[in-house]
């Protein structure tokens, strides 16, 4: 079988489980050609257990108009918000502190991003989080 030639990877932020053909993924996937009710069908069947989450999603298309899509880890920022029971993080990087997030809260958002890090152990994952957890104003202790 020859190998299908890559024309695109899109890479797009959406709700678990309501996806719809408008924007953002009508506007990213209409350009290639590939008919979104059909990515939307099948984005929507793969995440509906994940319903309230935002899953991004990596879309590969082929030069037959053909896709195939890889499902990522929820963003660390919404993990963390959702962690700490917060609506949005801080205005002011540093200077402002808007929560709080326990060891084992980190070690748990860590375990689930653990796939998508550039990170060879726990430790260095959970070093990683915190980061994005002390630049959006939530510490951890």
């Amino acid at each position: 079988m020859a190998k299908r030639r890559v024309t695109a990877i899109v890479k797009i932020q959406l709700p678990a489980g309501k996806a719809t053909p408008a924007p953002p993924v009508g506007t990213a996937l209409g350009p290639h050609g590939v008919q979104t009710m059909e990515f939307v069908k099948q984005y929507n069947a793969a995440t509906e257990d994940r319903v309230g989450q935002v899953i991004p999603v990596e879309i590969t298309i082929f030069e037959d108009r053909s896709f195939t899509f890889v499902l990522k880890t929820p963003p660390t920022a919404v993990l963390l918000r959702q962690a700490a029971g917060l609506e949005k993080g801080a205005q002011t990087t540093g200077r402002e502190t808007v929560g709080s997030i326990t060891d084992a809260q980190l070690a748990e958002i860590a375990q689930v991003k653990m796939p998508d890090l550039n990170a060879n152990d726990l430790d260095s994952a959970k070093a990683q989080v915190a980061g994005t957890a002390r630049s959006m104003g939530i510490t951890v202790g």
